[in-house]
């Protein structure tokens, strides 16, 4: 059994451990918020605009088509994985490494097996683990999250959609955490490019619309448009589901140190009570002796 002085190590250690955890617990908390209102603020404008380009595609002909509509034999795959540069958030950077590997195993495995398909990470975290697994990782862009506005994705956005425009790659694939709830993220993979034009068959009610100037002018200007504002979405969908899923950890850790902390009040005093038995019995029997 572990000594009095050990356990009060432990138990210092312990303590120590939970105020740090309840600590950023209480960051994550805060940053949370600022990063769900960012995201909640989109999500409408980003679903009228797609709205739009719906009700567009479903009376586009080849002549109308957008070069970010063509549709190629995909034979170079970008994948573009977005985690964390952070740990200390549960499953959230392992589980979205594992999705973006079933990913290319499941649907690009040939194109695997030809090396032709490359990753573009953003986080340092999943990074490592897909390079772990064999995956080639062609560009890193971690300080995006250092500065997470529009301005700074909007470059990375047109170099992908430059990358497709030149043939360098046929499909390009987003996989990331979509938020949910600060205790649920969503591992989501969806074709960036091409983008695939839906109709009414699918489901979507279609809107006639009176374009002005024209329906090929608004064209050239939503779909661009529509594929950075999509990005961005995804990079604050990950950066909310990142907060959120550090605050549930950071909470279950706390909770845990919590508990330990009893467990180890506990085993003290039965340890200091038995030392304290056994010193009155050595008292005892040296009196009794004494007096023999």
């Amino acid at each position: 059994m572990a000594g009095l002085k050990e356990i009060r190590t432990r138990i210092s250690s312990v303590t120590t451990t939970r105020q740090v955890t309840s600590a950023m617990k209480m960051v994550s908390a805060a940053k949370l918020k600022k990063a769900q209102d960012a995201i909640l603020q989109i999500r409408p404008y980003v679903d009228k605009l797609h709205q739009i380009l719906v009700s567009i595609g479903s009376s586009l002909n080849e002549a109308d088509e957008s070069v970010y509509t063509q549709q190629r034999e995909p034979e170079k795959i970008l994948v573009v994985l977005i985690s964390s540069n952070r740990g200390l958030c549960g499953g959230f950077n392992m589980n979205i490494a594992k999705k973006s590997v079933e990913l290319v195993h499941s649907k690009y495995s040939l194109q695997f097996q030809m090396g032709n398909v490359d990753f573009l990470c953003i986080g340092k975290q999943a990074e490592k683990q897909v390079k772990l697994r064999g995956m080639n990782v062609v560009e890193s862009h971690h300080e995006l999250f250092d500065t997470l506005d529009f301005e700074h994705v909007y470059v990375l956005a047109e170099e992908i959609m430059k990358d497709f425009a030149e043939g360098k790659y046929d499909t390009v694939e987003l996989v990331y955490n979509q938020f949910l709830n600060a205790a649920t993220q969503i591992n989501t993979t969806e074709q960036f490019l091409p983008v695939e034009m839906e109709t009414e068959e699918q489901g979507h009610q279609l809107y006639d619309y009176i374009f002005e100037p024209s329906k090929e002018y608004m064209i050239k200007e939503l779909i661009p448009r529509s594929l950075k504002i999509q990005f961005y979405k995804a990079m604050l969908d990950s950066h909310a589901a990142e907060h959120g899923a550090r605050m549930t950890a950071m909470h279950q850790a706390t909770d845990n140190a919590s508990e330990l902390l009893k467990d180890l009040t506990l085993q003290y005093n039965k340890v200091r009570q038995a030392s304290i038995t056994s010193e009155i019995l050595e008292i005892v029997s040296g009196a009794e002796a004494l007096n023999g």
